[in-house]
Parts: structure tokens; sequence; C-alpha cells
């Protein structure tokens, strides 16, 4: 039985950081395109097509990394370390990180269309630093609270 709690670490880690892993790439992906989203280029068309193909691929993966994060969590919650109120906390971060990220998503970045301004074009850096910010308080709480 140890094994298989090792294995759900071990996946809930691996998932944890595919979808933390995600949203990092997205940033640098982001940033190398912004001067084509941003300026007069004549293939701006391309970049805005290149970019909706990185989301969707993004996306997958870090729906992918989300959902194992969560069935893993709940596995290790139920079979090991019990529903402690660290596990509700962690819960709720998660939660409030999802419905932060998708409503600043649906508010803000949605709505945007190339080229944009840089300071629309912010936007994306402004989502990430809610990310970010939500992932450090997930990962502070898990390691040093926990």
């Amino acid at each position: 039985m140890e094994i298989f709690h090792t294995l759900l670490r071990f996946l809930h880690v691996t998932a944890f950081a595919a979808w933390f892993g995600s949203v990092l790439a997205s940033i640098y992906f982001l940033k190398s395109i912004e001067e084509k989203l941003t300026g007069n280029a004549i293939n701006t068309s391309e970049y805005t097509s290149l970019l909706q193909r990185y989301i969707k691929l993004e996306t997958k993966v870090a729906d992918t990394g989300f959902k194992t994060v969560i069935i893993t969590g709940i596995l290790l919650a139920a079979l090991y370390h019990g529903w402690t109120l660290w596990v509700f906390v962690k819960i709720g971060l998660i939660v409030l990180q999802v419905a932060l990220t998708l409503g600043y998503i649906t508010r803000s970045i949605r709505t945007l269309s190339y080229p944009c301004s840089p300071a629309n074009y912010k936007r994306w850096y402004r989502l990430f630093t809610i990310s970010l910010t939500m992932f450090a308080l997930v990962l502070t709480i898990s390691f040093f609270l926990l």
C-alpha cells in the first residue's frame, strides 16, 4: 500500500508541475510574439492564428494537469491524509485560483483583438500575475504550513 501512496504523491506533484509549467510556458510564448501582435506587422493574422492554436494546446495540458491534481488530491486526502482544515484551505485556494483566472479571461482576455495596443496586451501579464500569485499561495501553504 505504501507504493500506491508514493505513486499518488508523484502523480499529484507531477500534475501540479505540468499545470504550473504550462502557465510559465505561456508567459514566454506570449512575450515572444508580443511585438507581432501589438505592432503594425503585415502578418498579424498569422500570429493571431498561432496564438489561438497555442492556447488550445496549452489548455489541454493545463486542464489535464488540473484534473489530475484534483483527482489525486482527493484520493490522497480520502485514503491517507484525511480531510483536515489545511486540505480544505488548499481546496479553497485552488477553487479561488480557477475562479479568478477564468473570470479574468472572460472579462479581459477574450475581448482582445489583434493587433492591439501594448497597454491592452499587458492584460495577458496581469492574468499570469493572478495565476502565479495563486500558485505561490498554494505552494506556500502546502510546503510550509501543512
